[in-house]
């Protein structure tokens, strides 16, 4: 039983301290909120902390006995869940009770997908705003990370990355695709190479990879390759690529014009290469505005699909 409540008053900085302490809980602990959150595990402790100084009670313990919560965390962790699905509902019902649609639709997107031919993303725009012409429309490009915990924070409607993991407080719609191959620079050994590179050779070659959990790393770590430096996108994985002492994974469409020019080459070994699906994803809880909603059907008319998400097509392979 909670002791004492100095929340008295909750506002947005107590809203999102609780989010916090709901993905800490939802996720099992600090290091897999870590990852959740986009925010390091010393920052996410400082903040649990300061909910605990706010409610005047301990949440968890936390240590190498693991983390666990305490009984007044238990009874927090289920006011929060009310809580924050109500103001989710609330938010949503307003939206709801006019006859147009206003307000603001956030959207997150990975980087590099305008030059994918499969993406049907600005043609989704173009049919949501033909239905709400009066909704302001927000897009960030950020890392996969980033936006999932923009997703689950609130700070975002919806967001367009690479499938990989998935999280239970998340929705998903199966979008669209590219291919993943390993490309190297004018000035590498191997891009003059006359007969293609073995797995094993490859595996012996500085290799670029992305910094963050993601389909790319989880490619990284399958086949075995040699990462010596390290890139937060994929320009900046083209740009190590480019000074010919790295190899590194790009998408086709984006990697044409380098290969195109000379700037680049692909390197061709099928057992080397992956397929990605990305998908569109939304918050689990809480009510969805008909704003969300609207842009999602606009995301999936446009890219063929027919029906609402909640996990259809899982994206096994991803950047």
């Amino acid at each position: 039983m909670v002791k004492k409540a100095l929340l008295d008053q909750i506002g947005d900085g107590e809203i999102r301290l609780l989010r916090i302490f709901k993905a800490v809980v939802e996720c099992g602990g600090f290091a897999a909120a870590e990852l959740e959150l986009d925010i390091g595990r010393s920052t996410v402790s400082r903040h649990i902390q300061d909910l605990e100084r706010r409610l005047g009670v301990s949440l968890c313990r936390r240590g190498r006995a693991g983390f666990a919560l305490s009984p007044d965390g238990e009874q927090v962790y289920r006011a929060t869940g009310q809580l924050l699905e109500g103001l989710d509902s609330f938010h949503a019902g307003l939206q709801d009770l006019r006859a147009d649609l206003a307000g603001r639709l956030s959207i997150g997107l990975f980087d590099k997908t305008v030059s994918n031919p499969q993406a049907r993303i600005g043609e989704a725009l173009h049919a949501f705003r033909g239905s709400a012409p009066g909704v302001r429309v927000d897009l960030t490009v950020g890392a996969i990370n980033a936006i999932e915990a923009g997703v689950i924070g609130g700070r975002l409607q919806v967001g367009i990355v690479p499938g990989h993991r998935r999280s239970d407080s998340l929705d998903y719609d199966d979008l669209f695709g590219e291919t993943m191959h390993l490309y190297c620079g004018r000035s590498h050994p191997l891009h003059g190479a006359r007969q293609v590179p073995t797995l094993g050779e490859l595996q012996q070659v500085d290799y670029a990879g992305l910094a963050f959990h993601s389909p790319n790393m989880e490619a990284t770590h399958r086949f075995g390759l040699r990462r010596r430096a390290t890139a937060n996108d994929q320009e900046a994985i083209a740009t190590l690529i480019l000074s010919g002492d790295y190899i590194g994974f790009l998408p086709d469409h984006y990697a044409a014009a380098f290969v195109a020019s000379g700037a680049m080459r692909r390197i061709e070994r099928r057992d080397c290469t992956y397929q990605v699906r990305f998908v569109a994803v939304r918050r689990r809880s809480g009510q969805v505005s008909r704003v969300t909603r609207t842009f999602l059907q606009a995301l999936r008319t446009a890219h063929g699909g027919a029906t609402a998400g909640g996990d259809q097509g899982a994206a096994d392979g991803a950047r």
